[in-house]
């Protein structure tokens, strides 16, 4: 409910929303140019956690026909509804860990900067997968493990300096080591996962704060202290500048992307099932 309220509030301001779709744009080019290297084209594609529709900006029909953009936000889904697309767009309201497609209904599902706000991981990739047609494609991109570390190392560092204790002020997210158990777990196959960083360069750590509220990717950890007092936000700007500040008085934010393709169908051949020695063909 939090991460709902966060994104309701970040479609509504429309000005601000679009000024930061910068980082989940290029994301979503990214998504899209692994979708390229699997030769196949989709009836259906859907795209779990769309918000505003990052990904369908770099959709085509040589793609898919038909991209179904769903979302736990209305307001997010209807933020840019009069926008023409290359291919036919269908919007709905959906929760991740209730996913409403039928099994071996789908196609493929593919989400961007989404499923890291899932509190049921595991539970919402065994839907997707359950969800799957046979040989159907799961493609997604995540923050993983690094992410935003210098924002939080400076809260951190701050807090304990000016309040002798620290709360949870950037939400934790999944190591991407973690991540080929769990699709291992929900029944996937053939899995691969790769790692990009993303680092941005801000004024200070405020744009960055901002930002990251315009965004919808405020904090939504329901153990954190709900306010910061101000001289705790000034000192850990400080630390923030000291410790990672880049020469020309700029500071870094780093944004970690877990990439996890995957087809769910295809399986290894057993152990000794081979009819020819690796000899024999190396020979020919």
């Amino acid at each position: 409910m939090t991460k709902k309220l966060q994104r309701d509030r970040s479609a509504l301001d429309i000005e601000s929303s679009k000024q930061v779709d910068y980082l989940k744009d290029e994301v979503a080019y990214r998504l899209v140019d692994r979708l390229l290297d699997i030769k196949r084209k989709y009836d259906t594609i859907v795209d779990l956690g769309c918000g505003c529709g990052h990904v369908v900006k770099h959709i085509d029909q040589d793609i898919t026909k038909k991209l179904l953009m769903c979302d736990m936000s209305e307001k997010m889904l209807e933020r840019d509804k009069n926008m023409k697309f290359d291919v036919e767009v269908e919007r709905i309201v959906v929760d991740e860990e209730l996913l409403p497609f039928a099994e071996n209904s789908v196609e493929a599902v593919i989400s961007n900067l989404s499923l890291h706000w899932v509190n049921d991981l595991p539970g919402t990739m065994i839907q997707i997968q359950r969800s799957l047609k046979p040989d159907g494609l799961f493609l997604a991109s995540m923050f993983s493990g690094d992410t935003l570390f210098e924002l939080r190392t400076s809260l951190q560092l701050a807090e304990l300096e000016r309040e002798q204790g620290v709360s949870p002020r950037v939400s934790p997210m999944i190591d991407i080591r973690d991540v080929g158990s769990l699709l291992a777990r929900a029944g996937f196959t053939l899995t691969t996962i790769d790692v990009d960083d993303i680092i941005v360069n801000y004024p200070t750590m405020f744009e960055l704060i901002k930002d990251l509220k315009a965004m919808g990717e405020s904090n939504a950890v329901l153990a954190r202290r709900p306010f910061l007092k101000r001289d705790t936000l000034l000192a850990a700007a400080a630390i923030y500048k000291d410790l990672h500040g880049n020469s020309d008085g700029t500071i870094p934010a780093t944004f970690q992307i877990g990439w996890k393709p995957d087809v769910s169908q295809s399986k290894p051949k057993p152990r000794g099932s081979a009819t020819m020695s690796l000899k024999d063909m190396l020979e020919k």
